[in-house]
């Protein structure tokens, strides 16, 4: 079985072949960072257009690469939310054209359940169930994997995503866009213990997580300071370590409350070196396994989409309908 998947769910045009018996056979993406850096941020409207532009060119990329075409390929999934609805539409259009065309079925995919799935494109897949942490720009949530489409969230920020306070704190410091990767980058050569920041929700029952406080513990400490170099290390290091420490805390109480012995970390922020060694020490002490996918799957990309419509295809699990896309879209409701 072959699907075709395809994610535009906000400023990353990806599209990728999954084959159920051999596995991931291409996966092409196209960035909008360089349309996008001017404005210091993603603008809604330009991510859509790029997305019209980028996408039959990536298909017809990703079918040659893969070494397949119309005939072989058995259903097209796509991305149909939560994202930017416009970025969405485009994605969810096109998916829908193709199915009629090629008479073959359109799955409409949960973003969050591709990120969730996305360790299981590694030679070490995770089994079910696991608990996972995920985490990037838009969403942090601690969430019970118990199968395919059996998800139920433990704990979720309260207001910012942890990717979405890196790259607010990284504006603060002046750092280029995409901020996250530049803060996390200058974090590597910061001075322990400069800047201490408070660890949020810490002293908090539950599972829940926060970090707008963060911000404002960074702009406080900026205030009346020059920046150079060295302050925006030591910020950045000291601003990095407090959300560290807050999603690590929080990734121990839930394997204690769970059980679970499996660890998946997953989304955009998955990818930042210092989580990793973190949650590895957190993973170890608990006696579980941490899984994660490669870096270039950590962030939006259309090889999880093609997953996890193969999955739910072999499953016959439901998928949506031709064409549909949800800018909010709770995932236990998925």
């Amino acid at each position: 079985m072959q699907v075709l998947g395809i994610e535009t769910s906000c400023d990353e045009t990806a599209v990728a072949v999954y084959d159920s018996d051999r596995g991931l056979l291409s996966h092409c993406l196209h960035s909008q960072i360089a349309l996008h850096q001017a404005y210091g941020g993603v603008v809604p409207e330009l991510a859509s257009r790029d997305h019209i532009r980028r996408l039959l060119p990536l298909v017809r990329q990703a079918l040659g690469e893969a070494g397949a075409d119309r005939q072989s390929i058995d259903a097209v999934a796509y991305t149909a939310g939560p994202g930017l609805i416009g970025a969405l539409l485009v994605g969810a259009g096109f998916a829908a054209s193709l199915s009629y065309a090629w008479g073959k079925p359109a799955l409409g995919i949960h973003h969050l359940e591709g990120h969730l799935l996305a360790p299981l494109l590694e030679a070490r897949p995770p089994a079910f169930p696991f608990l996972a942490l995920l985490v990037s720009g838009g969403h942090t949530q601690l969430v019970d994997v118990a199968g395919l489409g059996r998800y139920r969230i433990l704990g979720e920020t309260l207001d910012d995503a942890a990717g979405e306070a890196f790259d607010k704190t990284a504006k603060l410091l002046g750092l280029p866009y995409p901020g996250g990767a530049a803060l996390a980058e200058r974090a590597e050569v910061g001075r322990d213990g400069v800047f201490v920041f408070p660890r949020p929700m810490q002293g908090r029952p539950g599972l829940d997580f926060s970090f707008s406080g963060l911000k404002t513990a960074a702009l406080v400490a900026l205030r009346g300071r020059v920046l150079d170099d060295a302050i925006r290390a030591d910020v950045a290091r000291g601003f990095q370590d407090a959300v560290v420490d807050a999603l690590a805390e929080k990734c121990r109480r839930a394997l204690d409350m769970t059980g679970h012995r499996r660890l998946v970390i997953a989304g955009g922020v998955g990818a930042n070196r210092r989580l990793r060694e973190r949650l590895a020490t957190v993973a170890a002490d608990a006696s579980a396994e941490l899984y994660f996918p490669r870096t270039e799957f950590c962030t939006d990309n259309g090889a999880m989409i093609a997953l996890a419509g193969c999955m739910r295809l072999q499953a016959g699990l439901p998928s949506g309908g031709a064409m549909q896309a949800r800018a909010h879209w709770e995932l236990e409701n998925g």
